[in-house]
């Protein structure tokens, strides 16, 4: 018994001293890696001693990306890490000419950028390191104690057709009638828009000044609304009817949680998707924001609102003074200042609203121009690094979503830093051609092999080399003058809804791209012209800096492609389904049948025979609301076999409300919106991205006019006839019996 007594009292110190030991070995066990690592980092090799060094990362990379689980993912983020400060290192301590200025100049640009470059790489991985994944909790009050809420809808100049459904979908969400306040805020003042809200039922706002655009919009109906938590939709996102009962539950699991954000979702395809052929078959550009990255955030506590698709709690936007006015990304502004406070936010990755995508390329850069000079503003203004309120990872997220609007000038030197030794002998990376191959080309590699396997479904290898490439020159200017001067530049409106009538070549949007082709042609002229005519020694160099060129062009051949305007087939964009359903016919028949695509004017759906309707022929189709049965009118417009495309009749008020929330507005609408991409394959989407740069020029042949055009085939003939004078050296294991005499006897 007494045993037992001393064994009671020794056991809390021993217990302690036990951690104590394990937290100690921890620590050691830590600084030994660091020590490693930073000996591995800065300790210089001999280049056979740096091949043998990047096989053995490479082959342990390979092996542990066959590995599954979180912790695999982190040793590929660890050889990555090691590899890239390595290559970082000796650049910085082995590859700048002091003894040249024009070498050091652009030697120092382009150091500059591949600084950046890492940067954006480390903050990428920690900001994806550990996606939270959080799930909706559910409502544990009863629906007599939910909050009132108001739902918020600004729209300006977009037509209503676009702004109809979200009003209708709106007014179907699950939620008491008498708690709910529905806002069309109408910032155009349109009488058509007052009628209508009148019509359907729902308050509309209209204020007599326009200052400060959306932000002002909503900060004027603020004034008026009175709910406890306030949820906006841009007004072209349809909301599903299940989107409060998804996110309120976390506002009463956490009484400091102020936002909660989930993703926008697009059913249309944006000009990337629509003008390269690749909807549903390549994740698209905000894919890696809204399936990785803001679940990443939300481990960190540092999720952004976004400006639609999202709750916030009432007193909390009080606090900060309303939505944020003082830069024109006025969403993520606000989210930063609620984090200031010490409010939580929330990101749940489930979709609960789909919209349009931007229709024209135009459009697309306009708004990402403004996104990019909103979030430098916002890190002149307010930086996120500074200032009381935030933790370090909130810090470091923000400032990382920062920093990838600046990627404009960086991707600019990228695009054209060969051109520096091959146009003008500069030295940018004042190496042997072996050593720049043995430093950065595992430095690439690792990094794409790791990104592939942390972003794997949400966005393919390569293809950020041409959403960046596509954007740089437009960004550039405004990131640049917002750092200096951030209260210059406006709020423009993403236009929504248009219609590309004709394919056409947008001359204006590529006119960029048009002259970095040009310039990395005479690129290649210049490398083909040393690699005949040159210092031999310069040779492997001269390679190198060529295929450089050959990869810039490539990827400018993308961006060029992206600007053929492909031609919209089709008014209204289908979204595909598998909805059972029946149509009846005049005669009283029932047949069922399932909904394959639908989209606000038809329907397309697939029968059980190929026989049943006609072309021509006025039909009803019956689909579910819950329980409820609906009747559409409808028209058969075409057969092809099983299939039958069905136009929309004229529907009544009652009718359009209930097709929608049969149709855009069901729970599970958008649920497998990730399910259709198959995980990434590097080799593969390189391949695929190099074949669109060559696509880009022989759309941009059938686009020139004809003395342009032949003079652009000329172009690659020259190019082809000075690649004919470079000396070939005969292979030895292919010549005919008595060929070597011969030429050595000449």
């Amino acid at each position: 018994m007494a045993e037992e007594q001393t064994q009671d009292v020794i056991s809390p110190s021993s217990s302690r001293r036990s951690r104590r030991l394990r937290r100690a070995g921890r620590m050691l066990m830590l600084l030994g890696s660091v020590l490693l690592a930073l000996l591995c980092i800065s300790q210089p090799f001999d280049l056979q001693t740096q091949l043998v060094f990047v096989m053995v990362l490479w082959v342990l990379a390979m092996a542990v990306r066959r590995m599954p689980g979180r912790f695999a993912s982190l040793l590929m983020i660890m050889l990555s890490l090691l590899v890239s400060c390595r290559y970082l290192w000796w650049r910085y301590s082995s590859t700048l000419n002091w003894d040249d200025p024009l070498s050091l100049f652009f030697g120092l640009l382009l150091l500059a950028a591949e600084t950046y470059a890492w940067l954006v790489l480390v903050l990428g991985y920690f900001q994806s390191l550990w996606p939270l994944h959080r799930q909706p909790t559910p409502l544990t009050v009863p629906p007599a104690e939910w909050p009132v809420i108001d739902i918020m809808v600004p729209t300006y100049n977009e037509p209503l057709s676009v702004v109809k459904p979200t009003i209708y979908a709106a007014l179907g969400i699950d939620w008491p009638r008498d708690k709910l306040n529905i806002y069309l805020l109408d910032d155009g003042d349109r009488p058509s828009f007052r009628a209508f809200a009148e019509e359907a039922g729902v308050n509309y706002i209209a204020r007599p000044t326009h200052e400060h655009a959306k932000a002002g919009n909503l900060n004027h109906a603020l004034k008026q609304a009175r709910g406890e938590f306030v949820a906006i939709f841009d007004c072209d996102h349809v909301p599903t009817r299940t989107f409060l009962q998804l996110t309120m539950g976390w506002f009463f699991k956490d009484k400091k949680l102020a936002m909660l954000q989930t993703p926008h979702h697009f059913f249309s395809p944006d000009p990337f998707e629509r003008n390269l052929g690749r909807f549903g078959h390549t994740p698209n550009e905000g894919s890696l924001f809204y399936g990785l990255l803001q679940d990443g955030n939300d481990m960190w506590d540092a999720t952004f609102f976004c400006g639609s698709c999202a709750v916030i709690r009432r007193s909390a936007l009080d606090e900060v003074g309303g939505i944020a006015v003082e830069t024109v990304t006025e969403d993520a502004h606000t989210s930063l200042r609620l984090h200031r406070l010490g409010y939580t936010s929330a990101y749940i990755r489930i979709p609960q609203a789909a919209g349009l995508a931007t229709e024209s390329l135009s459009a697309h850069i306009g708004q990402r121009i403004r996104w990019a000079r909103g979030m430098v503003q916002i890190f002149r203004l307010d930086n996120p690094l500074l200032g009381k309120g935030l933790k370090l990872t909130q810090r470091l997220c923000y400032a990382n979503a920062m920093l990838h609007f600046l990627s404009g000038i960086p991707r600019l030197i990228f695009l054209t830093a060969p051109l520096a030794f091959l146009l003008l002998h500069a030295y940018i990376i004042y190496a042997p051609a072996l050593a720049i191959a043995l430093y950065m080309l595992p430095h690439m590699i690792h990094a794409n092999l790791t990104n592939s396997r942390i972003q794997g479904k949400y966005r393919y290898s390569f293809w950020s080399e041409v959403y960046e490439s596509v954007l740089a020159w437009y960004i550039a200017r405004p990131t640049t003058v917002a750092l200096f001067n951030p209260h210059k530049g406006t709020f423009n409106v993403t236009a929504k809804g248009g219609l590309v009538e004709q394919s056409h070549v947008d001359w204006e949007i590529s006119r960029p791209y048009l002259i970095l082709v040009l310039l990395n042609f005479c690129g290649l002229i210049a490398g083909g012209w040393r690699l005949a005519y040159g210092d031999g020694a310069e040779i492997p160099t001269v390679i190198l800096s060529l295929g450089w060129v050959l990869f810039n062009m490539l990827i400018l051949g993308g961006a060029i492609a992206v600007a053929v305007e492909a031609r919209q087939v089709r008014q209204s964009h289908r979204v595909d389904i598998a909805l059972p359903a029946a149509v009846k016919r005049r005669d009283g028949h029932l047949f069922p049948c399932t909904v394959r695509d639908y989209s606000d004017g038809g329907v397309g759906i697939e029968l059980r025979q190929d026989d049943i309707l006609r072309e021509g022929e006025p039909i009803t189709l019956l689909l579910r609301q819950g329980q409820r049965e609906c009747a559409f009118p409808a028209t058969v417009r075409r057969r092809f076999g099983t299939g039958t495309g069905l136009q929309l009749g004229a529907l009544s008020r009652e009718q359009h409300i209930a097709f929608i929330q049969c149709t855009f507005a069901r729970a599970d609408t958008w649920a497998r919106w990730q399910e259709e991409f198959a995980r990434d394959k590097p080799m593969a989407s390189l391949t695929d991205v190099l074949a669109l740069g060559w696509s880009g020029f022989q759309s941009l042949l059938d686009y020139l006019p004809s003395p342009l055009a032949r003079l652009f085939v000329g172009m690659s003939r020259l190019l082809a006839w000075l690649g004919s004078f470079i000396p070939r050296t005969p292979r030895t294991d292919t010549l005919l019996p008595g060929s070597e005499r011969a030429l050595v006897q000449s």
